[in-house]
């Protein structure tokens, strides 16, 4: 059995882990290996109920912040209500973009054109979202352009860092939903992707990772870095495509 996850952090009632790409944070099979939730039960006891303060999406790698008990979630739930935190992303996206630092001002709300239910896009009479942006790095691999960018948003709607950097021209590398062909994701979801689709994606996740997440926890402040995969580092350095971790403990 491997280890159930990267402790970044802990203490009495905090518990930051460095969560891995295709790993879902919440239980949809038996297994308990299967999900964030399901591991931190497996590390804490059963009897515990352990509170996500923060949430990935299941291909997004990185920080993840996490209650140990209820007075701990009530601490850090008000923290994260007064938007008293400052969370920092890394990703890899298609295509050199041109300037080297940016605000993505874009309003976001359910895609009504998408089969996707979960899908959401730029619209005029969506909620407020704003996402910053800078250039890390630009670079080529396999004949295309990518660049490497640091992420701070500003605000959190759902999906919003895959969505505007999709708006800007260059989508994360690997995202199925936001890409340009919604078919990946559905062919994703159904077990049907193709070794052809495959290919097209480059990555068997997309590339975005939570890389830090900086608030104030008892009086103190505190900033915690969670480093991404080898499969991130080795795209951004040209070795190969990469690979990820499964959901197996």
């Amino acid at each position: 059995m491997r280890d159930l996850f990267a402790i970044i952090y802990e203490d009495a009632g905090l518990l930051v882990i460095n969560k891995s790409a295709g790993l879902v944070c919440h239980p949809t099979k038996k297994d308990a290996c299967s999900s964030l939730v399901g591991r931190l039960r497996l590390y804490l006891g059963e009897a515990t109920r352990p509170h996500l303060v923060s949430r990935l999406d299941r291909e997004t790698s990185g920080a993840i912040v996490v209650a140990k008990n209820p007075e701990a979630a009530g601490a850090l739930g008000k923290i994260w209500e007064t938007r008293a935190v400052e969370k920092k992303y890394l990703a890899i996206v298609h295509g050199r973009v041109r300037e080297e630092h940016g605000v993505i001002e874009a309003p976001l709300g359910t895609d009504e054109r998408s089969r996707v239910a979960i899908k959401d896009c730029v619209r005029a009479d969506g909620a407020v979202a704003r996402t910053e942006f800078r250039v890390e790095r630009r670079f080529t691999w396999s004949e295309s352009d990518f660049s490497l960018l640091r992420i701070v948003p500003h605000t959190g709607r759902k999906h919003q860092i895959r969505i505007h950097l999709a708006h800007l021209g260059h989508p994360i590398v690997g995202d199925k939903l936001y890409g340009g062909d919604e078919e990946l994701y559905l062919a994703f979801v159904q077990g049907r992707l193709t070794p052809e689709q495959r290919g097209r994606l480059l990555l068997p996740n997309h590339a975005l990772h939570a890389s830090g997440v900086r608030f104030v926890w008892r009086g103190q402040p505190v900033r915690f870095q969670a480093e991404p995969e080898q499969w991130f580092y080795d795209f951004v350095s040209g070795k190969s495509a990469g690979t990820s971790a499964d959901e197996e403990c």
